[in-house]
Parts: structure tokens; C-alpha cells; sequence
């Protein structure tokens, strides 16, 4: 059976790619600092796991090791830039660089960059010398266009900028490396305020993990290593279709 890590996994997007991954058949193991609370299949391993902390980090992973002994995909959905958007009554997420709180760069860069790089470092141990594996890291238009804030687009430029690094160094090992950009997710949080978003082309969060699955099978992987890709156009080229039987339009750098 193949093996995935999911991070970030006990909500939103990590949390349905987790549940996708299962039903496409592979172990999945799960890690968040609540995943204890999470709503997702019995067949998904659970492991508490904060990705601030890198002895936490190593320990995860080395019972991947002493488990599995191998890893196929590591997805790194980790990312607390979403947190505390409003504060005492303030919708800070939109404030001009000079006035963000001193929390969101680590939100963004120390929950997100750099909880990815850690968390690729050993999975990229244990595909070497297997020589195969698949690095999905979630990211978003904000990597291309100003979008929200200066920190945003920070931490989404060097994820892109990482995946494409981290692609060259393991392209001779058989290591895919992918950004992944997902179009508007009906995630918990965006399900709260429903009423202000139009959700007919919404993507579900089940939706990204069964492109991550089509995209591990597909033979033109290594191929695409190095490269951010759109969800719903992989889904298209790939014939991968929706919980809800639909075939999102793929976003651009217009519509994002």
C-alpha cells in the first residue's frame, strides 16, 4: 500500500486532501497540532505534530520510517497564515505592510515556508533512496499578483520559488517537486460566510487530494516537476471530476 503524509490536515484543505488520499487507497498518516479533533476516516493515522517545533517534526517522521519504511507523497498543507484575520473588531489582513502585526510573517513563513522546507528535508530521506516520490506544496495566485497583503505574497513566492529548487536538486533521484494552486475551496472557514462568496464554481476540499492521487499516477509526472499547476485545469487534462460530480473552471491570473 503507498504511504502519504498529509500536514495541516485536521481542517480545510489539508483535511480533505487527507480523506482523498485514503479513499484512493494509500496510508495515510495526518498530522496537526489538533488532529486529535479532526473529523476524518478511521483508516487515517493520526499524529499530533506542531511544525514550529522540529524535534516534533523529526519524531513524525521517523515513525513514518519505522512504520512504513518509505514515503510516496508528502503534501504540506501546514499554514497559520489564516488565523487571527480579525483582531478586536479589525480586519488586519488587508492593513499596508508597515502596519501588519508582528504575527503574520511567522504565520505565514514559519507555519508555512519554513514548516514545508523542514518537513521536505526528511521526506526527501526516506524517497531518495527509492528513487520515486511525489512533494506537493500548497500554494496560491498570491505567489504571481498582489493579493491581500505584502507578507501573502511573500510566502507564497517562495513556496513557488522552493518547489522549483527543491525540483532540480531531486529530479536525478526521481523526486517530484509541485506547487499546487487550488481555486476557491469550500473550506470550514469560507462555509461560515457562505452568503458572500459565489460557490458555483467552488472546488471542495476532497477535490485537491484527488488531483494529488490522479497526479502521482499520471506518467507524465516528472515531466511537469518544478512547476505550479492549477488544480482544475490538471483535473481536466486528467479526468478527475468533483464530490459533486462537477468539473471546476480552472482560475487565472485575471479571475484569481
Amino acid at each position: 500500500m503507498p504511504v502519504a503524509l498529509v500536514t495541516g490536515a485536521s481542517r480545510g484543505v489539508g483535511r480533505g486532501i487527507a480523506i482523498a488520499l485514503s479513499e484512493a487507497g494509500y496510508r495515510v498518516y495526518a498530522s496537526s497540532r489538533h488532529i486529535e479533533l479532526a473529523t476524518l476516516p478511521a483508516s487515517v493515522v493520526r499524529i499530533p505534530c506542531d511544525h514550529l517545533l522540529d524535534h516534533e517534526t523529526a519524531a513524525l517522521f521517523g515513525r513514518i520510517a519505522d512504520e512504513s519504511n518509505a514515503l510516496d507523497i508528502l503534501v504540506n498543507s501546514a499554514w497559520g497564515g489564516y488565523e487571527r484575520m480579525i483582531e478586536d473588531g479589525e480586519f488586519t489582513w488587508e492593513y499596508p505592510f508597515w502596519d501588519q502585526p508582528e504575527h503574520r510573517w511567522p504565520s505565514m513563513m514559519d507555519s508555512g515556508v519554513r514548516a514545508a522546507f523542514v518537513a521536505s528535508s526528511h521526506a526527501a530521506r526516506l524517497m531518495v533512496p527509492r528513487r520515486r516520490g511525489l512533494i506537493v506544496n500548497i500554494s496560491y495566485w498570491a505567489a504571481q499578483k498582489y493579493m491581500g497583503n505584502v507578507i501573502y505574497g511573500i510566502a507564497k513566492a517562495a513556496t513557488d520559488k522552493m518547489t522549483a529548487d527543491m525540483a532540480y536538486e531531486l529530479k536525478p533521484y526521481g523526486v517530484a517537486v509541485l506547487s499546487l494552486y487550488p481555486g476557491l475551496v469550500r473550506t470550514e472557514l469560507v462555509m461560515q460566510s457562505a452568503t458572500a462568496f459565489d460557490l458555483s464554481n467552488s472546488e471542495s476540499p476532497e477535490f485537491q487530494g484527488r488531483v494529488i492521487a490522479a497526479l502521482a499516477r499520471d506518467p507524465s509526472l516528472h515531466d511537469r516537476t518544478g512547476q505550479a499547476l492549477i488544480s482544475a485545469a490538471i483535473a481536466k487534462e486528467l479526468g478527475v471530476i468533483d464530490i459533486d460530480g462537477k468539473s471546476p473552471a480552472p482560475l487565472t491570473l485575471e479571475t484569481a
